[in-house]
């Protein structure tokens, strides 16, 4: 590897620990069941916090309510790895790079 391309390299590791560091403060918000079960994730896939209506929560309708939560994480982990994907690919334009 040449000196310029080494210099590009390392450019854009920098660039990209930059980027992941962001990640972390951009979050987005989700929700499920018309708004009972509401989850805000980061772009690092870190959930940090996890709301539910009191009107969802039914002791004898568990299954419900872990359905709306399980609908709510899935959904905020995709809207997460979409949100990390549009970042990134700022900085790393056409390459695919794995696992980014």
């Amino acid at each position: 590897m040449n000196k310029f391309a080494f210099r590009q390299a390392k450019e854009l590791q920098a660039k990209l620990a930059k980027a992941q560091q962001e990640l972390g403060d951009m979050t987005t918000e989700v929700s499920s069941g018309g708004g009972a079960i509401k989850i805000v994730i980061d772009g690092q896939q870190r959930v940090h916090s996890v709301n539910i209506s009191p009107e969802v929560i039914d002791a004898e309708d568990a299954e419900l309510l872990e359905d709306l939560v399980m609908a709510a994480i899935n959904e905020a982990i995709q809207k997460s790895q979409e949100l990390a994907a549009s970042h990134l690919s700022s900085l790393t334009g056409e390459l695919k790079i794995p696992g980014l």
